[in-house]
């Protein structure tokens, strides 16, 4: 019985470790998490209402995820007038998304990920030079129909907003 467990177990954790990241024109998983302060999150309570940039860095006060977190939060009042919500996504506890959204004064969510089952859902989960699981730099534009508008996957933290600005430019086109 408990080698089925574990097999079981293991089958699971290799099919979350793996999956495919979503893609422009795929419906966005729909995620649930917990935010700075504690508070539930439901992507699908947003679909339909707003259009998300769900984003996911590293780690907080890291240099590229700092610049990248200051650069949306710069960014914030044209996502806002273009009716987008920017939601980060990390491995950090809600107490250092408080810490660093407090030091840098963001103005957004951030999602609390600890135990990674977000970032696998979106095929992000990758580990840093230790071995710690963690998430890549990776910024998804999620679609009024809860579709994937665009995905920015590079380490390069000035892309991600460059991208996002044009992805969402292009959807006021259309």
């Amino acid at each position: 019985m408990k080698i089925k467990l574990l097999l079981a177990a293991l089958l699971i954790s290799a099919t979350t470790l793996f999956a495919q990241m979503p893609k422009a024109g795929d419906t966005a998983p729909l995620v649930t998490g917990t935010d700075q302060n504690g508070k539930d999150f439901k992507l699908a309570d947003l679909v339909g209402k707003k259009i998300v940039l769900l984003y996911f860095y590293p780690k907080d006060f890291t240099g590229g995820c700092t610049k990248e977190a200051c650069s949306f939060r710069d960014g914030f009042e044209e996502f806002a007038t273009n009716n987008v919500e920017i939601v980060g996504v990390s491995f950090d506890s809600a107490d250092s998304h408080q810490k660093f959204i407090a030091k840098y004064n963001l103005n957004f969510r951030l999602l609390a990920d600890t135990d990674g089952k977000i970032a696998d859902l979106y095929g992000v989960r990758t580990k840093n030079k230790q071995g710690n699981p963690m998430a890549k730099r990776v910024s998804f534009l999620i679609g009024l129909d809860g579709k994937i508008v665009h995905v920015t996957d590079t380490g390069n933290p000035d892309v991600h907003l460059a991208e996002m600005k044009a992805a969402i430019a292009g959807l006021k086109k259309n």
